[in-house]
């Protein structure tokens, strides 16, 4: 593991990115090059729906995107502050990437209509509705905008569960990107992803019933928590 490790695959895709070409894949193949550089080991248990237009997943770590999005192709909607990291902002802002000040609710609304637009232009997307990170001990307070979106799209979506016993693997609070990084590259880190059973909005009174099952199938379990 190395700095070359991360930067090549990053600096690589940026040609592609600036010429227009598919965002979407391109940040899959980015992915799947980069998880292997950061010592990141990924299991998956479950069956992974790759047919379905949204996945749902809790928010431990900045690492959470690049697991999910070395899995399949998709968009997703990003805090702001996102954009602003090296080499990483610049590619998330030709990638497509939805970003968000959730604090704004201006902004909150603009990234749920481009949100929106990309589910209806059949763009499989990711959806990490806690907006924020924890150590994966509890769910954040969710922002439930985009779920009540595709609720009231109808949209089957499955939620998909992150975990790692590793105790560096969360980035939550002050920490900083390069520091986080650096405590990768140190370590060998499991991350697992659990493939819950897929929630299909007809099956559902309403969507706060919709709301409530994603957080029974997001919350962790004990043996997620070391």
């Amino acid at each position: 593991m190395s700095w070359a490790g991360v930067l090549w695959p990053t600096f690589a895709l940026l040609p592609r990115l600036a010429a227009g070409a598919e965002p979407q894949p391109g940040l899959h193949r980015w992915a799947r090059r980069l998880l292997p550089a950061l010592g990141v080991d990924l299991h998956v248990e479950g069956h992974l729906r790759t047919d379905l237009p949204l996945w749902v997943a809790n928010h431990v770590s900045w690492v959470d995107p690049v697991v999910l999005m070395s899995l399949r192709p998709m968009g997703t909607i990003s805090k702001g502050e996102v954009a602003g990291y090296p080499l990483i902002g610049r590619l998330a802002q030709r990638s497509g990437i939805h970003f968000v000040e959730r604090e704004d609710p201006t902004s909150r609304a603009a990234a749920l209509a481009a949100f929106m637009a990309s589910l209806r232009k059949d763009r499989p997307m990711l959806l990490f509705p806690e907006g924020t990170t924890t150590r994966g001990e509890r769910l954040a307070a969710f922002y439930e905008g985009g779920l009540r979106l595709a609720f009231h799209l109808g949209l089957p979506s499955q939620p998909l569960r992150l975990s790692s016993p590793a105790p560096h693997y969360p980035w939550t609070g002050d920490e900083t990107l390069v520091p986080h990084i650096r405590t990768l590259f140190a370590h060998r880190t499991p991350v697992t992803v659990t493939a819950e059973d897929p929630l299909h909005p007809s099956d559902f009174q309403d969507a706060e019933a919709w709301i409530a099952a994603f957080k029974t199938a997001l919350a962790p379990r004990s043996s997620d928590v070391r």
